[in-house]
């Protein structure tokens, strides 16, 4: 849900659209339409709005209340800060690719998908929360991160970095292997679930087991009113942009990796003297074994 008294121009559209899985299907009528053209919704009254989207005005005062507003009026003044803030006419809807379109215009919508998914996930993520998950981290005996395809790369991703700064930190992609480390948690320890819906079991029972153990557990999702969020200590929401050739999992892939790389330099920073040691060694014994391994060049006989 929005928090009124945080909500930016910046984030308030990516919020809108991290929500939309989980509304109702009137409710995500409305939705749509504000992140088609929230400058033509700020413009419209409730009843041009509920004209529109087909939907009453009592669905149009419920979506607002489930968005963080006390009301349509609210929601209205919000959306109109939000359409002021747009860099061009596609800032706010990145053209979705075309069985025909040229190299170059792949080229652009990518990056546009992109670089706007990293931008929406920067603009939406408190730092307070993150603080709060870098400190759980910091302080971890051991850190189990869950997911599954393209969030199981994440995952991987994740325990890597870590395991480069001197932390206990495993990832898990296979569901067995997962619930059988979680049920071993304990107090002290962290589970990190990645999952763009929120709702993958793979991902979700493992994080469930784990905060049953005592551990604490963090979300890494796009939808802040998933199950996985709800079960989660701390939430970290990310952002990410379908279109035809890339569906939810593959097009949030780039802000969970951004999200990783937050909690990675934050933990980072709070224990500087042992990770940049950690980093050094690490790093030399990795460049020995390559230099190691390369086939040496025969002498001239």
């Amino acid at each position: 849900m929005i928090d009124p008294q945080r909500s930016t121009p910046e984030n308030l559209v990516a919020r809108v659209r991290a929500v939309l899985p989980s509304l109702t299907p009137s409710a995500q009528m409305i939705a749509r339409l504000i992140l088609d053209d929230p400058a033509t919704v700020a413009r419209s009254t409730i009843t041009e709005l509920s004209a529109a989207s087909a939907t009453s005005e009592a669905t149009i005062v419920r979506t607002a209340r489930v968005l963080g507003f006390s009301g349509y009026a609210q929601l209205r003044l919000a959306l109109a800060a939000a359409a002021a803030t747009r860099q061009g006419p596609d800032r706010l809807v990145p053209g979705d690719l075309a069985p025909d379109d040229p190299l170059s215009d792949l080229i652009a919508k990518v990056t546009r998908a992109e670089s706007e998914a990293l931008e929406d996930t920067a603009a939406q993520l408190s730092p307070e929360r993150l603080g709060h998950v870098v400190d759980a981290i910091t302080g971890a005996r051991r850190v189990d991160v869950y997911g599954v395809a393209a969030s199981g790369l994440v995952a991987t991703d994740m325990s890597q970095k870590l395991l480069r700064i001197g932390l206990s930190a495993h990832a898990f992609t296979d569901a067995h292997l997962a619930m059988t480390s979680a049920v071993l948690l304990r107090p002290g320890d962290v589970a990190v679930g990645v999952s763009c819906t929120g709702e993958t079991p793979d991902v979700l029972e493992p994080v469930r087991h784990a905060h049953k153990a005592g551990a604490t557990t963090v979300a890494i999702t796009n939808n802040p009113r998933s199950a996985l969020a709800e079960v989660c200590d701390h939430v970290l929401i990310s952002a990410g942009r379908e279109t035809a050739f890339r569906p939810g999992a593959l097009a949030s892939r780039i802000s969970q990796l951004l999200i990783v790389d937050y909690v990675f330099v934050g933990v980072a920073q709070r224990t500087s003297e042992v990770s940049n040691e950690a980093l050094r060694a690490t790093r030399d014994a990795l460049e020995n074994f390559v230099s190691e391994s390369r086939p040496r060049a025969r002498k001239p006989s």
